[in-house]
């Protein structure tokens, strides 16, 4: 079941990309007045095909699935001794170069309006999602070092306002690929042990230890950030245990252990387990009263080594939740720049895959976007919704991409005829197109051969 359901996203996905795509250069092709033969969905054989308009556009259906087609009338490619001056005037060469331009271009542009588009609704609508709330920050982490602590609140970034924690790491993301430091707005838990003696700081997070090859793990716990998570709450005393004989409660709020602020039930347990027969002394609240006690961890061996145990089970517990949405025009605005970022961001791993700084290894396929698009579907369509935004952000970011036989590589020869004022020779566009196709299948290889990787390792 869950592998047809992740065929079933896929093809949604890519399909749905590739119409939209296809759609843009149609649109504006019929707008300039070219005459449209054949809309294509998929490569190769045509297996299904009707005809509409009173062009009697031929809509088709193709056996490959991966990509599709507008086809036009086009004296390149098609014998037009026959046809009538009316539709020879119709016809896409003998079209201004600035149409031509609008034509191309116009199958990218689509993809990246449906991206705006589809955050804007995703922002406008919004989601629970969890804030950048900090768990206890390791001493020796760039985090510590900035002025970072327990339970601390990240409520900006570079100057930007963030609200959820999916933000703060686009946000960090960004300023790793870019070498920069980071400057973190902070509402302090405890403005003491932060050192800085107030309650909203301005601290300055650098990224020297983290490099665009570890943005494909944990890179913000790298940094020393990691997600806070549910409060410690104990849901049930074991009997006999060192929690019961020294009084803890069903429903006691553990907040410090030897003074130290205990930011959730993650920090909890890392605490009690390094302290095997060491005296702890718990604070926390019960019935809204605070409370001390000293409790004495027994000694257990795992797996880990020796580890401690109190015999208490938590309450599982949720991370502080946020509804992160927007008004419309806001939610708009915020669309159309999470895509612009999106795709300099792209570009910029692009140029660092070549001169070597990221690895190769990131290219990816069918394969793995089949992978990614049936785990997104499962988690929800808010998920799944994001997932196509960002593929249809790469489709138009690749397709723009100067390579002979994709929109960018034909935008590159207009744009020459407009600096030189007459096309390209036909024998130079020939070879270009020769060594487009070679580039395009060397990076088919890559991405397959990553993904055959990642799916049998």
């Amino acid at each position: 079941m869950a592998f047809l359901q992740t065929i079933l996203a896929f093809v949604v996905a890519l399909g749905s990309l590739v119409i939209i795509h296809e759609l843009g250069h149609y649109w504006v092709a019929r707008l300039c007045g070219v005459k449209v033969l054949r809309f294509s969905v998929g490569m190769g054989k045509i297996v299904w095909s009707r005809r509409f308009g009173p062009d009697q556009t031929e809509w088709a259906l193709s056996i490959l699935p991966l990509g599709g087609y507008v086809k036009m009338l086009d004296a390149r490619e098609q014998d037009v001794s026959g046809i009538s001056p009316q539709d020879m005037k119709r016809e896409f060469t003998s079209q201004s170069v600035w149409r031509r331009i609008a034509i191309v271009a116009a199958g990218p542009l689509a993809n990246f309006i449906l991206a705006i588009l589809l955050f804007a609704g995703l922002y406008s609508y919004g989601e629970m999602e969890p804030t950048p709330r900090v768990r206890a920050v390791p001493e020796q982490s760039a985090a510590y070092k900035a002025g970072l602590r327990a339970d601390d609140l990240i409520t900006g970034v570079n100057g930007e306002a963030v609200q959820t924690w999916n933000e703060l790491r686009w946000k960090v993301m960004q300023a790793v690929v870019d070498k920069a430091p980071v400057k973190l707005d902070v509402r302090h838990a405890n403005p003491a042990a932060a050192g800085g003696g107030h309650l909203l700081d301005t601290v300055s997070l650098s990224t020297d230890g983290v490099s665009t090859k570890d943005l494909e793990g944990d890179y913000l716990g790298k940094l020393g950030i990691k997600l806070a998570l549910g409060k410690a709450i104990v849901g049930k005393v074991q009997p006999d245990g060192p929690a019961m004989k020294a009084g803890l409660q069903n429903g006691d709020l553990i907040t410090a252990i030897d003074g130290e602020t205990i930011s959730d039930s993650a920090a909890f347990i890392a605490k009690v387990s390094a302290s095997p027969g060491k005296p702890l002394t718990l604070t926390g609240l019960r019935n809204g009263n605070v409370f001390n006690m000293a409790v004495t961890p027994e000694a257990q061996q795992s797996k880990d080594g020796t580890i401690g145990r109190i015999k208490v089970e938590l309450l599982p517990t949720m991370p502080e939740m946020v509804l992160s949405s927007s008004p419309p025009l806001q939610a708009l605005a915020k669309g159309a720049k999470r895509t612009w970022d999106s795709s300099i961001l792209t570009l910029k791993m692009l140029g660092k895959m070549i001169v070597g700084e990221v690895s190769w290894k990131n290219i990816t396929g069918p394969i793995t976007i089949a992978d990614y698009a049936g785990q997104t579907a499962r988690i929800g369509a808010f998920s799944y919704l994001s997932f196509i935004a960002f593929i249809s952000i790469s489709l138009g970011v690749m397709n723009l991409l100067p390579i002979p036989v994709l929109d960018g590589g034909l935008l590159l020869y207009y744009s020459l005829e407009v600096l030189t004022g007459r096309p390209i020779p036909e024998r130079v566009g020939a070879i270009a197109q020769r060594a487009g196709i070679g580039i395009l299948m060397t990076l088919m290889m890559v991405a397959m051969f990553n993904d055959i990787v990642r799916l049998l390792f």
